[in-house]
């Protein structure tokens, strides 16, 4: 985690994706992936993006990223709104993205040299072949390749290799800002480690911002300033990332956390697991209010009427649930 700035470089505001699902044969309903979420970044700070599988993480990323048009809300990039083909185009030279299968995400049609130099082909980033190669070159000195491998082909490298070689790529423009889609779930747990510090590393060298997106809530905490929880398209939880380790405030967060393994033995017999009845229900059939309600041990009456807004509950700690004073 490097020194965070207090400039805002990322905000995001009641970002929606529907897709359009086909439910007969003239008849389609909306799935809503993500549905009215905020937030913002500070520049050189990791925000951790965690939840269950299925409940929008990814699809956030992608968004922001315009990787999909957005249904509805905002993207703002510098104060700079995020809209028209010119602002995305000059955005994606700022912004870019480590996505979560090293197997399918690089062309193995391409060596490593041209995977890498993509980037800078596209945008005309370089004066002559030989300062392409130098470029290259130190991308891959960076992320630990060795120069040698330049000519290889993906198939050739192991997991652990691969991500490298993704994350050479989206570094080759300079990025400010980068979006790590599940970037170790892949990998091994060894691999996982050095990956991680590789990130921690190249954060404090270039001066970058992150929002990291993870299932794995230990490798969310390691890295991350602050921590945002997602259940069904929503944002139901945003703090520090040790305040929401120690105290958080919402049901869903407060299971996710107790399922956490501890590595003293007393702490672990005296930690309460809490254990949620009944599946995650489906984006496309939603419960009304509140997503959570019908696995929160919490919910009342209210809960089915609205949605809780999400709101400010102590300094910098966000959460949305309409009994948080009551059960906190």
């Amino acid at each position: 985690m490097s020194a965070v700035n207090n400039e805002t470089l990322v905000d995001v505001r009641h970002l929606k994706q529907y897709f359009s699902i086909n439910t007969g044969m003239f008849s389609s309903k909306p799935l809503k992936a993500v549905d009215d979420v905020s937030f913002s970044i500070k520049r050189g700070e990791t925000l951790g993006l965690v939840g269950e599988s299925g409940c929008g993480k990814t699809t956030v990323g992608r968004t922001l990223l315009h990787l999909y048009k957005p249904t509805g809300g905002e993207v703002f990039f510098h104060d700079k709104p995020v809209k028209t083909k010119a602002e995305i185009n000059e955005f994606r030279k700022k912004a870019t993205m480590v996505f979560q299968d090293p197997y399918s995400s690089l062309n193995p049609r391409m060596t490593v040299s041209d995977i890498i130099g993509e980037p800078l082909d596209i945008h005309k980033m370089y004066s002559d072949r030989k300062a392409r190669e130098e470029r290259i070159l130190d991308l891959m000195d960076k992320v630990g390749l060795n120069s040698e491998h330049a000519s290889r082909y993906a198939h050739e490298f192991s997991g652990g290799q691969r991500q490298r070689i993704g994350i050479a790529r989206a570094l080759a423009l300079n990025p400010e800002f980068i979006v790590c889609d599940e970037p170790v779930s892949a990998l091994d747990v060894s691999i996982q480690a050095q990956v991680i510090n590789m990130f921690d590393e190249l954060q404090e060298e270039m001066g970058l911002t992150y929002l990291f997106i993870a299932h794995d809530i230990l490798v969310v905490r390691h890295i991350s300033d602050r921590i945002a929880v997602m259940y069904l398209g929503k944002m139901v939880e945003l703090a520090d990332a040790k305040e929401i380790y120690s105290q958080p405030l919402h049901p869903y967060t407060k299971s996710l956390m107790s399922a956490v393994p501890q590595p003293d033995p007393r702490i672990a017999r005296a930690n309460k697991r809490i254990v949620l009845t009944g599946d995650i229900p489906s984006p496309l059939n939603a419960p009304s209010g509140c997503p959570f309600r019908t696995r929160c041990p919490h919910a009342l009456e209210a809960c089915a009427q609205s949605m809780p807004e999400f709101k400010e509950v102590s300094s910098g700690h966000f959460a949305a649930c309409h009994r948080i004073e009551e059960l906190n």
